[in-house]
């Protein structure tokens, strides 16, 4: 087991070379958002473009096009799926797939505030089987696949996901409070069966592909609010599309969202700091992270 520290950081973090261009950092899709939650798909949006994703393209069901792409940054592209009375038709996986080629989209944020209706159920599964990109999955991503968990085994994609306690709960069929005595080991068997990197979130996230664990050290109680989530879960992806390895984009992303928090948390106390806050001060955290 590694804890997660500046110094670590420090050496993942990636450099920039002066004569690069957007596309040298990756062009993330965000899969997101469905009537109930508009602001998941927002949050992870704004949360892949502050960690520096080259290019950033959001896809949400159409009918959300107005609700959504006015509260979004100019900087933000757009697909519109086919919809299903506010959320993601499983007719859009085609349609995905295909932008995902066309547009050469180097990793994927999926599952925040898709919703667990039937219709975004067959979705998941049929779009999680047939893509190739490198995936984080977060939220409802997970959530429609927990009487299928075998997706996760036939996937081609090199993947990530996100779970808090409850949501491994419900895709291991075990207790909350045996997973949370056992975090570690628990992450490290469920990444090593299904070929992935588990990251189980809460206080001292920790970080498993299988093979080595790492733990934070950065973050605070006050992130323990609706949408922080969504945040992290751009973040891993924009870094995916910047690193040559999925578990230095998760060890970077985990470490800069707790980092964020604690900056957000110092200016607005634990309180009433937001996961809007923690965002604003990603900038602040990644410079930290350079002049250390």
């Amino acid at each position: 087991m590694k804890k997660l520290t500046t110094n670590l950081i420090k050496q993942l973090l990636p450099k920039r070379a002066k004569d690069s261009h957007k596309g040298d950092y990756g062009h993330t899709l965000v899969v997101a958002g469905s009537k109930q939650f508009t602001g998941a798909a927002i949050l992870c949006s704004l949360g892949c473009l502050r960690t520096g994703s080259g290019l950033t393209t959001i896809a949400i069901p159409s009918s959300l096009n107005v609700q959504i792409t006015k509260r979004l940054p100019p900087e933000v592209m757009t697909v519109y799926l086919p919809d299903d009375e506010g959320y993601i038709s499983p007719t859009a996986t085609k349609i995905i797939l295909d932008f995902s080629t066309e547009r050469k989209i180097t990793s994927i944020a999926f599952g925040c505030g898709i919703s667990t209706e039937l219709c975004t159920k067959i979705f998941t599964e049929r779009f999680l089987l047939k893509n190739k990109v490198p995936i984080v999955i977060d939220a409802d991503g997970l959530n429609n696949i927990q009487k299928n968990i075998k997706v996760l085994k036939k996937m081609e994609s090199n993947t990530v996901i996100t779970p808090h306690p409850a949501e491994l709960s419900r895709l291991m069929k075990i207790s909350i409070s045996d997973i949370q005595k056992n975090r570690e080991k628990i992450a490290k068997k469920f990444a090593a069966e299904y070929g992935l990197i588990c990251i189980l979130k809460g206080f001292e996230t920790v970080i498993s592909d299988g093979k080595d664990i790492f733990v934070n050290t950065t973050g605070n109680p006050g992130m323990a609010t609706g949408g922080t989530g969504d945040a992290l879960t751009g973040m891993i992806a924009a870094f995916i599309g910047q690193t040559d390895s999925l578990l230095d984009a998760a060890c970077l992303g985990v470490y800069l969202h707790g980092l964020a928090g604690d900056l957000a948390a110092k200016e607005k106390t634990q309180i009433s700091m937001l996961p809007s806050d923690l965002i604003e001060k990603i900038p602040e955290a990644i410079k930290s992270i350079i002049v250390s």
